[in-house]
């Protein structure tokens, strides 16, 4: 029977330790705590560590106890963290970014999760719940296909929270289609202010997954001795998966500004018309105006005053001038 994963801080004996396992080696795993933690030792089966940043006792037991070096502490425990890999003294450090799948927050909102290993131990720190660990977690306690070896985790690990990407990229592409589908210039402003929030999301996520694609690539040209070649592979494989990620970002990007455009061209062409409607008015009313207006002038010497048939002479002429100015503007194909 498997134990209940927590995810609980406190001031008890896990105060920091979201969850810490012991690999069997065949894909299972049985949790421990701190107390197997301090006294484990080198020859021991691999060890996973799950802890939170915010916790002083992880903090001083990654400073005082761990065996890690400051650099290494340093960088685990950073305010400030950007994708990136490099080696330590006594390990492998791998700092990546995962969406944001917590509730009532944006998935371009990324956490961050800072890995170390050295083959034997695996170290991964958080900082905001991250639900990659759990998934892996539940590979290795409730089904057995959990990873063998710190290499085969550290490298699941690092699939996990990229395929997780997926669902946030893939809806990029659904609230694209919904705006096309139901494309409404009246409301053109709503619009185009979701297509501008839309292209600051994949812009964020662009920001981190292209060092990200950087940071894994270098870990696969110089991995560390305990990584073996079926976890280079699987590794490769998720490269790739970060290279098509960025081309789709990228499509979301370039038609969100195409559909972008389509609208601004859709609002100029219908202002155009308008516009358009307006002056051919004002040129066929603009000779009546003015011949209506040098008539109503008051002085005298004004033709037709003493007859009582100008009015209407004057309106019939006014007929016969309005048609031939759209006789006129046929013939120019101005209607």
């Amino acid at each position: 029977m498997n134990t209940p994963i927590q995810d609980t801080t406190g001031p008890d004996e896990d105060d920091g330790l979201l969850f810490a396992c012991c690999l069997g080696g065949d894909g299972t795993a049985h949790l421990i705590g701190w107390k197997e933690i301090d006294s484990w030792k080198d020859g021991d089966p691999t060890i996973w560590m799950h802890l939170d940043r915010n916790s002083e006792r992880v903090q001083n037991w990654l400073n005082h106890e761990s065996g890690l070096t400051p650099p290494t502490t340093d960088a685990l425990l950073a305010e400030e963290t950007r994708p990136r890999v490099f080696h330590g003294k006594r390990g492998f450090i791998t700092i990546l970014r995962g969406v944001n799948t917590n509730p009532n927050a944006d998935a371009e909102d990324m956490v961050a999760m800072r890995m170390w290993s050295d083959g034997n131990r695996v170290i991964t720190i958080r900082q905001e719940r991250l639900m990659t660990p759990r998934d892996v977690l539940s590979e290795l306690l409730e089904f057995g296909t959990g990873p063998k070896s710190a290499g085969e985790l550290y490298e699941r690990l690092i699939h996990r929270i990229t395929e997780r990407m997926a669902d946030a990229i893939e809806s990029f592409q659904g609230k694209l289609d919904e705006i096309e589908d139901n494309l409404d210039f009246s409301h053109a402003n709503v619009q185009r202010n979701r297509l501008s929030e839309l292209r600051r999301k994949t812009a964020i996520l662009r920001r981190y997954i292209s060092p990200q694609k950087e940071a894994l690539s270098t870990l696969l040209v110089e991995p560390p001795s305990w990584f073996l070649e079926e976890s280079r592979m699987r590794l490769r494989e998720t490269i790739d998966r970060l290279f098509r990620y960025l081309e789709e970002i990228e499509a979301a990007r370039e038609r969100a500004s195409v559909i972008r455009d389509d609208i601004a061209n859709q609002i100029a062409e219908a202002s155009n018309k308008t516009l358009y409607v307006l002056a051919i008015i004002s040129a066929i009313f603009l000779p009546l105006a003015f011949l209506t207006g040098l008539l109503g002038i008051n002085i005298g010497g004004m033709p037709g005053v003493e007859n009582d048939s100008a009015f209407w002479i004057f309106c019939g002429a006014m007929v016969i001038l309005l048609a031939i100015e759209l006789v006129i503007f046929k013939r120019l194909k101005w209607l």
